[in-house]
C-alpha cells in the first residue's frame, strides 16, 4: 500500500510545478480568473492549439494561440513569467541532449572525429533503450503532466504519451555508456569523466520537469529502467560488437530485428510519433553496423597495433583544422542524403501505391490515412539506414580520398 502511495504521491503535477517555481517560473494560474487559461492537450485544429476560455471573458483570442510547429514557449505569456533566463537557456540546452537534433549532430561526429570501436557499442546501447522506452510509452499510455498546475514550455513531443521518459533513458544511457566503454581503451580521469556523465544525466532529468513535459516518476521510472536493461546489455553488447561487424549472418540478424521492431511497433488509441522515432533509431544502427562491415569486409577496417589504453592527444592546429572539414562536409553529405531520398522514396513509393506523392507528402492525416503511414514509415527506415552507412563508410573513405581522414579510424574493429 505504501508503495502505491509513493508512486501517486511522484506521480503527482504540482512537485513539478514546485520544480518550475523553484527555477524562476512564475504562473498566474492563481490569478482570479484562472480555471479560464487551460490548455486543451491534444486538440489542435488548423494547425494551431487553441485554450478552453469560457465566454464571460474578454480576452483576443489570438493572444492565447499558438503554432504547435513551434518548439518553445516564449518567455512571457498570459500563463507564465520567466523569472530567470539562465536556468530557461540552459534547461532548454539540456533538454536537447536528449533530442533528435542531438543524435544526428552527436553520432556522426563521434565517428568522424574521436572513436568507431566505442561507437558503434554506444550507438546499439542507444538503440534498444530507446525503442523499449518509446514502445512502452504506447503500452501504457500516461498522460504529460496536467496544466494547471504544470506550464508546458516545450510544444515539441506533447503528443506523446508521459511514462516512462525517454529523455531521462537516454540522460543516463549514452553518457555513462560511453564512460563505460572507454575506460579501459583509454587513459584519463575516471572520477572526472563521471562527474561529467552524471551533470549531463542530471540536467536532461531536470530540464524535462522544467518544461513541464514529465512528472517526477516519469524521471525516475526512466532511470531505473535505463540501469536494468543496461546492467546485461554492456556486457553483451561488448561481446558481440566483433561478430556483428564481421559475420555476415549476424549483421543480417540485426538488420532484421530492427525492421521487425518497426512492422510489430504496439500502436497506442491515438497517433503519437514515437513509431517514426524508433524506425530512425533502429534504422540508424542497422546501417552503421552495417555500413562497418562493408569496411571490414573490403579490407579496410583492423586491429590497432597499438596496446590498451591508449593516450589521449590533443589534436594539432592541422588536424582541428581536418576535423572541422570533416564535420562540416560530413554534416552537408547529411543532409543532402536525407533531401534526396526524401524525394525519391515518396516517389517511387507513391508510384507503386498509385498515389500522388505531393499530397502525401502535405497530409497530416495520420490516423486514417494507412498509406501515410507506410511511405513515411520506409523513407525514414531506408534514409537512415542510408546515412548510417554513408556515416561509417562512404564518408571516411571520401575523407581518405582528399587527404582529411582521421588516421586511426579503420583500425577500430
Amino acid at each position: 500500500m505504501w508503495l502505491l502511495d509513493i508512486i501517486e504521491y511522484l506521480k503527482g503535477p504540482h512537485l513539478v510545478a514546485n520544480v518550475q517555481k523553484f527555477f524562476g517560473i512564475q504562473t498566474n494560474y492563481e490569478t482570479k480568473h484562472s480555471e479560464s487559461f487551460r490548455l486543451s492537450d491534444n486538440k489542435e485544429q488548423n494547425g494551431y492549439i487553441k485554450m478552453d476560455i469560457p465566454l464571460y471573458e474578454e480576452v483576443a483570442l489570438n493572444e492565447f494561440e499558438f503554432s504547435s510547429n513551434r518548439f518553445f514557449m516564449p518567455l512571457e505569456s498570459p500563463e507564465f513569467i520567466i523569472k530567470n533566463r539562465f536556468w530557461y537557456y540552459l534547461f532548454l540546452f539540456g533538454t536537447e541532449l536528449g533530442d533528435e537534433i542531438f543524435y544526428s549532430a552527436f553520432i556522426p561526429f563521434w565517428f568522424w572525429n574521436i572513436d568507431g570501436a566505442v561507437g558503434r557499442r554506444v550507438v546499439l546501447v542507444w538503440a534498444i533503450i530507446m525503442s523499449i522506452g518509446q514502445a512502452l510509452k504506447d503500452v501504457i499510455c500516461w498522460p504529460r503532466p496536467a496544466c494547471p498546475p504544470v506550464v508546458r514550455l516545450q510544444n515539441k513531443w506533447s503528443e506523446e504519451y508521459g511514462m516512462p521518459s525517454t529523455h531521462a533513458m537516454i540522460g543516463i544511457s549514452i553518457p555513462f555508456s560511453i564512460l563505460i566503454f572507454s575506460m579501459n581503451r583509454y587513459i584519463y580521469s575516471f572520477p572526472i569523466g563521471c562527474t561529467i556523465a552524471s551533470f549531463w544525466c542530471i540536467l536532461i532529468c531536470i530540464s524535462r520537469l522544467y518544461l513541464g513535459m514529465h512528472t517526477v516518476l516519469d524521471i525516475v521510472a526512466g532511470l531505473l529502467l535505463a540501469i536494468t536493461l543496461m546492467i546485461p546489455l554492456i556486457p553483451l553488447i561488448d561481446a558481440l560488437d566483433y561478430y556483428i561487424v564481421t559475420n555476415f549472418w549476424v549483421l543480417t540478424l540485426l538488420i532484421l530485428i530492427s525492421i521487425i521492431t518497426v512492422v510489430f511497433y504496439p500502436c497506442s488509441n491515438k497517433w503519437t510519433p514515437t513509431r517514426g522515432d524508433t524506425t530512425m533509431v533502429v534504422s540508424v544502427t542497422a546501417g552503421v553496423h552495417a555500413g562497418t562491415w562493408l569496411n571490414y569486409k573490403a579490407g579496410l577496417l583492423s586491429f590497432s597495433f597499438l596496446s590498451l589504453p591508449y593516450d589521449i592527444v590533443w589534436p594539432s592546429y592541422r588536424k582541428l583544422g581536418y576535423m572541422i572539414l570533416r564535420t562540416v562536409i560530413g554534416f552537408f553529405s547529411v543532409i543532402g542524403t536525407k533531401a534526396i531520398c526524401k524525394s525519391l522514396c515518396y516517389t517511387i513509393i507513391c508510384a507503386i501505391l498509385k498515389v500522388d506523392s505531393n499530397e502525401l507528402m502535405r497530409s497530416e492525416n495520420y490516423l486514417e490515412n494507412k498509406k501515410k503511414i507506410f511511405t513515411d514509415l520506409v523513407y525514414k527506415y531506408l534514409t537512415c539506414f542510408i546515412i548510417g552507412i554513408n556515416t561509417v563508410f562512404c564518408l571516411p573513405n571520401a575523407f581518405a580520398v582528399i587527404g582529411i581522414e582521421r588516421s586511426i579510424f579503420h583500425t577500430e574493429l
